[in-house]
């Protein structure tokens, strides 16, 4: 199964990015493998529809569930439409919210925002 994080830089243990239509990259979790890949976000700096685009994104990785920070109406209703399960992720390392998912130590994502923030990339 694929986990998906939005993350801040493409190293190889990066610290989660706090908005998911404007992080610089995502990294990719494989649990099978235990390998995980860093791709670029190619919304990240849209003027507009960042999160409708990043969750399309997200939607052909093929993952299975993310863990977010924040996510925008718009994303949600992708991601949610796609089967995706959406997760509440904690500021710190991408492979330190992995294992408190693998753990069972996260919770879904409760609050979905509005999108269209306009606000620059992080």
């Amino acid at each position: 199964m694929k986990i998906i994080i939005p993350v801040s830089n493409n190293s190889e243990n990066p610290d989660i990015a706090e908005s998911l239509g404007r992080a610089s990259h995502y990294m990719l979790y494989d649990t099978g493998t235990r390998v995980s890949n860093i791709i670029p976000n190619p919304a990240k700096d849209n003027p507009s529809g960042a999160g409708v685009k990043a969750a399309q994104t997200i939607v052909d990785t093929g993952a299975k569930v993310l863990l977010t920070i924040r996510c925008g109406n718009r994303a949600y209703e992708v991601l949610n439409g796609a089967g995706i399960k959406i997760l509440s992720a904690f500021l710190g390392k991408a492979k330190e919210n992995i294992d408190a998912y693998l753990e069972g130590n996260l919770l879904e994502l409760d609050t979905v925002h509005e999108g269209n923030h306009r606000h620059g990339a992080n």
